[in-house]
């Protein structure tokens, strides 16, 4: 069998990393495996763990990538405009996906994931923009939106 390119190579992993942003953001990280990867891509599982040996290595390279999708999603112009924002994309499904994910590893055992962009990334541009009242408008909603998704609340009515 002859040798990858690197482009090939880098062509491989950037279709798993595709793949596997897509899975997190609908099916849920959890639910995600290297089956469903495999079965999405067409490469096999041995492929696909010898570029990603442990299951915490697509949340460490697709990090930035979730931490940019998430916070394109809010409007720091003003306190209301981000909590207006914050509740609006808690109205779609992959963004819930984001900020289970965020809850998910919030204490967990996983030591290689310390930092999750998606809201350090947030509560810095919103203390940028807003100050110290953007911080606590960041912990209020995190706080909100935890209930909710405990509760299965309607985040219709909420927004």
């Amino acid at each position: 069998m002859a040798k990858r390119s690197r482009v090939q190579t880098e062509q491989t992993i950037n279709q798993i990393m595709d793949e596997a942003l897509k899975q997190i953001l609908t099916i849920g990280f959890e639910t995600m495996s290297y089956t469903t990867l495999s079965e999405a891509t067409g490469i096999s599982r041995t492929g696909i763990s010898h570029h990603f040996p442990r299951k915490s290595d697509f949340l460490v390279r697709l990090d930035s990538r979730i931490g940019n999708l998430f916070v394109a999603a809010l409007d720091f112009s003003s306190q209301e405009a981000l909590e207006t924002s914050w509740m609006q994309a808690m109205q779609e499904e992959h963004y819930r996906a984001v900020l289970r994910l965020f809850f998910s590893l919030c204490g967990g055992a996983n030591n290689e994931i310390t930092l999750f962009r998606a809201v350090s990334s947030a509560r810095q541009q919103a203390i940028s923009e807003l100050g110290l009242a953007g911080d606590r408008t960041i912990n209020h909603l995190l706080g909100r939106t935890a209930m909710m998704l405990l509760s299965n609340f309607d985040i219709a009515k909420a927004a």
